[in-house]
């Protein structure tokens, strides 16, 4: 989080409640040396770890196993200007243990894209961290304009001209 930046920081277990409320995210992971970004239907284990289920041939589950990875979900209210999102940092490995995959094959997440043969990958909560914005409200209790009223997002851009000693001079 950034200081003052008007969002206010969320704790740990604030984070994995309001993912619980999410259908989808999105898995970060490195895709030829560069940031790639895939949405993923998910749920969440019993210990906050973020299960994805996936084709066991897909190119995601050959990039991220082993890997590092972020996991991010959200929920916007545009109208309102409000929400929230919430990023789990952690390695993500392909689950082996026959055990583990019948009970995710019962209780686990549902793929949107069903594969004959789908696999369960685990990212775990190493790092959690989310942030939240209600109703416009910045950090110093200061209500922000709507878009459309004096200094909302419509209001065109001030002419440059001169301030304050010359400041902001146009040559």
């Amino acid at each position: 989080m950034y200081p003052n930046d008007g969002f206010r920081e969320l704790e740990r277990q604030e984070c994995l409640r309001l993912l619980t409320k999410a259908p989808v995210g999105r898995v970060v992971h490195t895709r030829q040396a560069l940031p790639a970004v895939l949405p993923l239907t998910f749920c969440l284990d019993r210990d906050g770890a973020v299960l994805l289920r996936t084709s066991a041939a897909s190119e995601l589950v050959r990039a991220i196993e082993g890997s590092v990875v972020a996991f991010e979900a959200d929920d916007v209210d545009a109208a309102a200007r409000s929400g929230w999102s919430v990023v789990v940092t952690g390695p993500a490995a392909v689950v082996t243990d026959p055990v583990e995959r019948d009970r995710l094959a019962r209780t686990g997440p549902r793929s949107w894209v069903p594969s004959p043969e789908d696999v369960f990958v685990r990212i775990e909560p190493e790092l959690v961290t989310g942030r939240e914005l209600v109703g416009g409200i910045g950090l110093y209790g200061v209500e922000r304009e709507p878009a459309g009223t004096r200094g909302g997002a419509d209001r065109p851009a001030p002419s440059a001209g001169p301030g304050p000693s010359g400041a902001g001079r146009v040559t």
